[in-house]
């Protein structure tokens, strides 16, 4: 596997596991640098998210769907380091992976909404 794609697996694992805990880590856990950025930019990434999937409040979308997209809004909207449609190819991959089996459409159909808007 693509070391990046390992690497996403590892985010979307540990955003999953701090929603549990309101997206604060304990003092004893070892926090990733671009996790500690998507949690310090969560409240600014979740209105992204709500305002292209205005249907699904937040507190509605499935914990590990909403994992995936902060960190696909993360890397679309603020880091920029990838190529868009790599970030939502990979965002689908892991919904395929992690969610449900209607995750990986509502991702790309949330992704690709906000993609549209970010190339106008």
């Amino acid at each position: 596997m693509d070391a990046r794609h390992l690497k996403r697996i590892t985010f979307i694992k540990t955003l999953f596991a701090l929603s549990f805990n309101n997206n604060k880590s304990t003092q004893n856990e070892k926090i990733e640098p671009t996790i500690t950025k998507i949690l310090q930019k969560v409240k600014q990434i979740d209105k992204i998210i709500e305002k292209y999937a205005p249907k699904y409040p937040i507190q509605k979308i499935s914990k590990i769907d909403l994992a995936v997209l902060r960190l696909s809004v993360f890397e679309l909207m603020l880091e920029k380091k990838n190529p868009p449609k790599v970030i939502i190819d990979e965002a689908v991959e892991l919904a395929k992976e992690y969610g449900n089996e209607k995750s990986y459409s509502f991702i790309n159909g949330v992704l690709g909404s906000l993609l549209k808007d970010i190339n106008i």
